[in-house]
């Protein structure tokens, strides 16, 4: 946040941040499953070669030289879809925590929970 280095907090050591650092991982998983959080930040790289793979990023290569902004705007769409999914993801979670903490007999009264319903349907 200042002028000078970060350092994060790892363990009980203080480590300076580089902003050049990348972190890479790797899984042996066919279809390894990230929550939505995760997945918003991060590029999922999948070097499983299938023929509609293939299809999709040569008809993505083509369509960014003919139409260029179409393909922004898919960009553009797969980001927002993501954010949606983390949207959601953090309204089950509330609506489960408001369930979980509702009292039975007077659930039907319950406003913030009703109203909870209604914004993650």
């Amino acid at each position: 946040r200042g002028v000078g280095p970060m350092f994060l907090k790892l363990g009980p050591d203080e480590i300076e941040y580089d902003s050049k650092f990348q972190l890479y991982l790797q899984s042996k998983l066919v279809n390894p499953h990230f929550r939505p959080e995760v997945s918003a930040q991060c590029t999922v790289v999948n070097f499983i070669v299938t023929p509609e793979g293939l299809e999709e990023q040569i008809l993505a290569l083509v369509v960014n030289c003919e139409k260029p902004q179409l393909e922004e705007e898919k960009q553009i769409l797969v980001r927002r879809q993501n954010e949606f999914k983390v949207v959601l993801s953090r309204l089950e979670d509330e609506l489960l925590s408001q369930l979980s903490a509702a009292d039975p007999a007077t659930i039907l009264d319950n406003l913030p929970l009703i109203e909870g319903l209604e914004k993650t349907k």
